[in-house]
């Protein structure tokens, strides 16, 4: 995404872009996104996340009002990731390693937002072909909202480049300047 938001700032929109590493515990993760989130308007941002970053970007969403993208968001996270403590590998990583504790669960469960409370404010993108998570599931808690359902794809959403000029059209960023 980086080569897309030099490509619209070469445009001239103006676009401030962070996307963290972030760290295991959930209670940090959300920290570090709230700090870095803290000085934008809401009216404004908007946030992008994928699969656990999806989730993420709901907690952050609902509870700023800001508008979120969301590429096969995690819905229930402490659940999906109970059966995973111990030592893991980041995915997109796999030399990163990290320990993944029952206190992250418990983290993610207490950070869980209720129901969506503006569904217009989301674009979800989900895959049917997405191997990690039950896209009914996804479809199921983003119902109203904006989504783009794919017949196949994968959790990673390797296609991603197809999807990008929906991305932006959301977003209100795919006008010239």
């Amino acid at each position: 995404m980086a080569a897309e938001v030099a490509a619209l700032q070469a445009r001239g929109v103006d676009i401030e872009w962070s996307c963290p590493q972030l760290p295991p515990s959930p209670a940090e993760a959300r920290e570090l996104i709230d700090a870095l989130a803290a000085p934008w308007p809401a009216d404004a941002m908007a946030v992008i996340g994928s699969s656990l970053g999806g989730f993420y970007a709901t907690v952050l969403a609902e509870r700023r009002g800001c508008r979120a993208v969301l590429l096969n968001p995690a819905v229930e996270p402490a659940r999906d990731l109970a059966r995973h403590i111990g030592e893991l590998t980041a995915w997109h990583d796999p030399a990163l390693r990290f320990e993944f504790t029952a206190a992250h669960v418990e983290e993610l469960r207490e950070m869980r937002p209720g129901e969506i409370v503006d569904a217009a404010r989301y674009f979800a993108v989900i895959a049917k072909g997405d191997e990690l998570l039950d896209w009914r599931e996804m479809q199921a808690r983003y119902a109203g909202a904006h989504v783009k359902l794919l017949e196949g794809s994968d959790h990673a959403l390797t296609d991603f480049d197809r999807h990008l000029p929906d991305v932006l059209a959301f977003l209100g960023l795919d006008r010239p300047t």
